[in-house]
């Protein structure tokens, strides 16, 4: 009955709850440790396989098979197809759990839209620069005579001079026209009076020579205008040769049917070089003087 009556008190005392909390701690304790493997995956790692380069749907059904989730962010790569994995997060080769969010980066599917930068006056490397944070393209690069060796002239969308600020996708390609510099060699101007408004300028344009092109009137057919006055002229006034280099500037007047009195004489009343052979053409009623072509 003692016995009884001691164990009875023993349990209703304050170590007896101790020790009963603290084995239940312990129990616990062990209990969480034991199943915290299972729970976490404790052990099951997996190296992060590299995506980057191929299709979203390849790669998404890649990382699916191993477990991971994915989220999917865009951007855009002119060098890259459309809807490519550009970039991962984690990186390839990081040890991480099945489960894990893998964060990938898709190139857009259509490009989006940018302004077109200023290139004239730059220099080709200036250029590049500008157009690769643009995130266009450069195409061809050509070059043509003018003083600013080096430096862009004219820069090219589709084979048409585009204008700074212009919206194009970005991507597009970009041709650009260079300063060649003006040539050493000297030369005899060319004789263009009496040909034709096409003769004439492939004739210019094979000496690497500009040119301004002023119509007297209204023009139907530049391949039947013909030239009848040139400055410089083949001929100075003593009759010997008037002399330029590659680069420089011809001026021409043309018009449909010049008179014998247009070729001896040019719009203001100059004399033309008259040893130039000269065609019959029918005389034309006097008109203003055309805009620069």
């Amino acid at each position: 009955m003692k016995k009884d009556q001691k164990a009875k008190g023993f349990k209703n005392s304050l170590a007896y709850n101790v020790l009963l909390i603290a084995a239940l701690t312990m129990g616990l304790y062990f209990f969480f440790f034991a199943v915290l493997g299972q729970i976490t995956g404790h052990g099951e790692e997996v190296k992060v396989p590299n995506i980057t380069g191929k299709s979203l749907k390849d790669g998404k059904s890649q990382l699916e098979k191993i477990g991971f989730d994915i989220q999917v962010d865009s951007s855009y790569d002119p060098r890259q197809n459309p809807l490519t994995i550009i970039g991962q997060q984690p990186e390839v080769g990081e040890i991480v759990k099945p489960g894990r969010t893998i964060f990938l980066t898709v190139n857009k599917a259509e490009p989006p839209k940018t302004p077109m930068p200023n290139l004239n006056g730059l220099s080709l490397r200036s250029a590049i620069m500008i157009l690769n944070s643009s995130k266009l393209k450069l195409g061809d690069t050509t070059y043509r005579p003018d003083i600013a060796q080096g430096a862009v002239l004219d820069q090219l969308f589709n084979g048409e001079i585009i204008r700074a600020g212009q919206m194009i996708p970005q991507g597009s390609i970009i041709s650009l026209v260079l300063g060649d510099g003006l040539g050493n060699t000297v030369f005899d101007v060319p004789d263009i009076v009496g040909l034709t408004f096409v003769e004439a300028v492939a004739m210019l344009s094979a000496n690497n020579l500009q040119y301004t092109a002023i119509a007297s009137e209204d023009i139907s057919d530049t391949s039947s205008a013909y030239v009848y006055r040139q400055m410089p002229s083949a001929l100075n006034e003593l009759g010997e040769a008037n002399r330029l280099r590659e680069g420089d500037e011809v001026g021409f007047y043309f018009k449909q049917n010049p008179s014998e009195t247009d070729f001896e004489s040019g719009p203001s009343g100059a004399p033309v070089n008259d040893t130039t052979p000269k065609p019959k053409m029918p005389a034309a009623k006097p008109v203003s003087m055309g805009k620069k072509q």
